[in-house]
């Protein structure tokens, strides 16, 4: 995970053409409507995925837990489209790591095969095994570990000795609970864990079925929670709400701040250019369940939408309203028109990365050494993306603001950098 810092001058929360005042606050309670929806989208494929899970520690099956799958995967869809609105939005920014936290040593949660490697000086706790450890320690302190629950995954677990990849929560830990580890490298193929994993007696396999049963259902529940709060803050009244329509300047500012963001440093560079230099299957971003193309496909459909001022629900209805699009033509016609146009070419880029992982060429293969055709694919998306952003900077000029500071990357500001 990357987390943005965001700097801008004083004179960037002004614009220069206060003919778009009634215009822009429009576009913000649009803005914020259409995140209110995504958060709530969330929340509700959250609580079905939720329902799954406890019908798999219940009764486990195949059955029980393909469905449990299925369900997580449909929550991906309405969330990574979210993911727009963390740069910028200082309250998601904050709360993001809680629930999409990646990349995460696995072996912290549950086993692994012993080629993974175990405890380095990098992360002692690479390797923990919470699930077939009811006690452990942790920075010299020891850890009562016989009941795994959320307040023990959040408050205890996650980022434990302060290290990001020591991932104990939210979507990705899940991931791995639901599919265990992928051992295919670059061979087409996800994680494959047995619903024998969540068993009881006799039948159960890897050991400790009922406490990874429980570790599933405890960051399921805190899943749930911490999308119920997110949720809220985007209702009416909400402290998100509140602070990005309440100084209209400042909120353009995060929309386009969300928008830079998200397709040049954390997209194009650490999701997508990074893992290609690497050649690392383990640099995707839903590594375990093998749905990266998905997660790519929608953070960029995310941008877009925020864009174009449009959100289709997962019920089908429609939110839209007023738009950044509305005030980059008013502004410069030419340049809404170039930027709509840039963001339909991203599209298509990441959609035949979508097209192809669905056919069966899956995203671990396209970052293989010497996949020309995976390479092509990918850089397709890459390309697109940095693309796309030089549209967004022109669109700050053209709103008279000041340059945005945009994340970076290294995989595309200083590739070098990556290998030292």
């Amino acid at each position: 995970m990357t987390r943005a810092f965001l700097t801008t001058t004083a004179a960037a929360l002004a614009l220069a053409a206060p003919a778009f005042a009634a215009e822009k606050a429009d576009v913000l309670t649009n803005y914020a409507n259409i995140a209110a929806a995504k958060y709530e989208d969330s929340l509700t494929t959250a609580k079905t995925l939720q329902a799954a899970v406890n019908a798999l520690v219940e009764a486990p099956s195949a059955e029980a837990l393909q469905t449990a799958k299925d369900a997580w995967l449909a929550s991906r869809v309405p969330y990574q489209q979210t993911e727009v609105y963390r740069f910028g939005n200082a309250i998601v920014d904050d709360w993001e790591g809680k629930v999409n936290a990646w990349p995460l040593d696995e072996g912290l949660i549950d086993y692994v095969e012993a080629a993974y490697g175990g405890p380095t000086d990098e992360n002692p706790l690479a390797a923990l095994n919470v699930v077939a450890n009811a006690s452990f320690d942790i920075s010299g302190t020891t850890v009562d570990a016989a009941e795994i629950t959320p307040e023990l995954l959040e408050s205890t677990l996650h980022e434990a000795d302060g290290i990001e990849s020591n991932v104990a929560t939210g979507y990705h830990a899940i991931e791995f609970l639901l599919w265990g580890q992928d051992t295919n490298g670059h061979a087409h193929g996800a994680g494959d864990r047995a619903w024998t994993d969540f068993a009881s007696g006799d039948d159960c396999t890897g050991g400790n079925c009922d406490r990874r049963a429980q570790y599933l259902k405890a960051a399921t529940d805190l899943l749930v929670s911490d999308l119920e709060w997110m949720a809220a803050q985007w209702a009416e009244g909400g402290e998100a709400r509140t602070t990005v329509t309440g100084d209209e300047d400042a909120g353009i500012v995060t929309i386009l701040t969300g928008m830079g963001s998200l397709s040049y440093g954390e997209q194009a560079g650490e999701r997508m250019r990074l893992g290609l230099l690497l050649n690392d299957p383990e640099e995707e971003h839903d590594c375990f369940s093998d749905n990266t193309h998905n997660s790519h496909y929608y953070d960029g459909l995310g941008i877009q939408n925020v864009y174009l001022g449009e959100y289709v629900r997962v019920d089908g209805s429609l939110v839209s309203g007023a738009s950044l699009s509305d005030l980059v033509a008013a502004a410069d016609a030419d340049l809404d028109a170039e930027l709509k146009g840039k963001l339909s070419a991203t599209m298509m880029g990441l959609g035949r990365i979508k097209t192809a992982a669905e056919s069966g060429f899956s995203y671990d293969q396209m970052l293989e050494r010497g996949n020309a055709a995976g390479e092509a694919l990918v850089m397709g998306g890459v390309n697109g993306l940095v693309d796309q952003t030089k549209s967004i900077e022109a669109a700050v000029a053209a709103l008279g603001l000041d340059q945005l500071a945009f994340e970076g990357s290294d995989s595309l500001d200083n590739p070098d950098a990556v290998f030292e």
